[in-house]
């Protein structure tokens, strides 16, 4: 066997100490502790860990929703995937494990579409109690490179400009495009740089397809709008210090 046979795949191969002088050995290990750095900074490894399913009670007909762990307990996700929580009471389910809630916060659908979600923090894995995620201070602008977050997938997508859409939906004005792939109600929103969060995802924006007579022809989906963090910041549970 040889002297690189166990050599991490990726890391460079670094030369014997006994071989070389010092110099060259400590800037080969810099080089390695440095591509190892930057596959554990990739966001799949820094945001995937913030994303859990909510489930009602019983389980909602289509499927699980999304959400997003904020930190001190608190998760964040869509108000219409809780549903109105006192009926519903939700769970948050990671990794395969589900945990009992308490309605910190509860909007609506129709008016600030997120709903603030409360466990018991020594009820968390130490994987999510350590964590804490930041709301971004700037508004999102047009063409800006985001992930959108749930579990088990992150997809890029860009800002699209409220311009864009027919001047009768500008009131949604924090929207993105790439409708069919990107995370569904409840999913983060995150700025791919700063990995910190833009915003959750609430509604498609769809309007109608006509034919060449005006005939209605069924709905086209042309972007999704999420709650920017601006307005959840000021949704927030004072209690919590995030």
């Amino acid at each position: 066997m040889t002297g690189n046979a166990h050599r991490r795949e990726g890391a460079p191969a670094c030369p014997r100490p006994g071989g070389v002088r010092l110099s060259a050995v400590t800037l080969c290990l810099m080089l390695a502790s440095s591509a190892v750095a930057a596959r554990a900074d990739a966001p799949e490894d820094t945001l995937a860990a913030y994303a859990v399913h909510i489930h009602q009670t019983p389980m909602q007909s289509w499927g699980p929703g999304a959400g997003i762990y904020l930190g001190q307990g608190a998760f964040i996700t869509a108000a219409h995937v809780a549903g109105h929580t006192w009926w519903t009471r939700p769970k948050v389910v990671s990794n395969g494990e589900a945990f009992p809630t308490r309605t910190l916060r509860e909007g609506s659908f129709d008016g600030i579409d997120v709903t603030v979600l409360g466990v018991e923090e020594k009820l968390l894995p130490l994987r999510l109690r350590l964590r804490r995620m930041t709301l971004c201070a700037k508004p999102p602008i047009p063409g800006q490179d985001v992930v959108t977050v749930v579990p088990g997938a992150i997809v890029h997508s860009r800002i699209l400009a409220p311009e864009r859409l027919p001047a009768n939906l500008r009131q949604f004005n924090t929207v993105i495009r790439d409708v069919a792939n990107t995370g569904d109600s409840g999913s983060g929103v995150f700025d791919a740089q700063l990995r910190c969060l833009l915003g959750i995802m609430s509604r498609k924006i769809s309007v109608a397809r006509r034919d060449a007579v005006g005939s209605r022809q069924g709905v086209k989906d042309i972007a999704k709008y999420f709650v920017p963090a601006a307005t959840i910041a000021a949704f927030l549970p004072p209690e919590l210090n995030l």
